[in-house]
């Protein structure tokens, strides 16, 4: 970062000097506050261990890089978004996309929104270590499910008279009215929504390899889709 290396030459540098250092630190500062992001794939599990030996779960990424493909305004399209496209499809069919995934974000302000260009790369050096960081992605589909995998229901007792109904439901209705209320916890599909998880911290960032060290697990399986979001706010 600029900050780190203004002030061993700030003292020795003129004052136009000093002018454009001050404003180019301003700049950076400014830009600071705004929302960062970015898409990845999720690659696998691994570990990193501290000076002090500490052992620290991480989940790495291939982080982008990502282009920028549109910029939606309030003025045409009523909302303000960047478009980003990642994963570029090198043998490209007609009438095809050119990237496999593209995605919007909604920026905060205008001013936000017009320090992106079409045609702009990003990647994972504007993160940083230690900051913390918002993970989307698509968990892994279990397929149909009883209710005590699905929800978690203890089942029957396993007493005298309890047989082939140790995971059953039970009663699933009332006597009045004498149906299934909307909502009920049942059997059903599990798996393969969309899941957010907060404040992750970043541990390791290596720019040259697109790869980011996230603390912890995050939703998915291998090769899944993620969306890796810091606000500032």
């Amino acid at each position: 970062m600029l900050i780190l290396k203004l002030k061993p030459y700030y003292r020795k540098t003129s004052q136009k000097k000093k002018a454009g250092l001050v404003a180019q630190l301003l700049r950076e500062l400014y830009l600071l506050n705004f929302m960062k992001f970015i898409l990845g794939k999720k690659i696998k599990m691994s570990q990193v261990f501290t000076d002090d030996g500490t052992v620290i779960p991480v989940t790495l990424i291939e982080a982008g890089p990502c282009f920028v493909l549109n910029i939606k305004n309030k003025e045409k399209d009523r909302y303000e978004a960047v478009q980003v496209g990642y994963d570029k499809i090198e043998k490209n069919k007609k009438k095809k996309p050119e990237y496999r995934y593209i995605k919007e974000f909604r920026t905060k302000n205008s001013e936000e929104l017009s320090s992106y260009k079409i045609g702009q790369e990003i990647n994972a050096s504007q993160f940083q270590k230690g900051e913390k960081v918002q993970i989307t992605g698509i968990s892994k589909g279990k397929g149909f499910q009883g209710g005590v995998k699905r929800w978690g229901f203890s089942g029957r007792n396993s007493t005298h008279g309890t047989k082939h109904e140790n995971r059953t439901l039970g009663s699933v209705g009332a006597s009045m009215p004498p149906r299934v209320m909307p909502g009920k916890k049942m059997p059903g599909r599990t798996g393969s929504e969309r899941i957010t998880i907060r404040n992750l911290e970043v541990i390791k960032i290596e720019p040259e390899k697109n790869l980011i060290a996230i603390k912890g697990a995050i939703p998915g399986r291998k090769g899944t889709l993620i969306e890796i979001v810091n606000k500032n706010s």
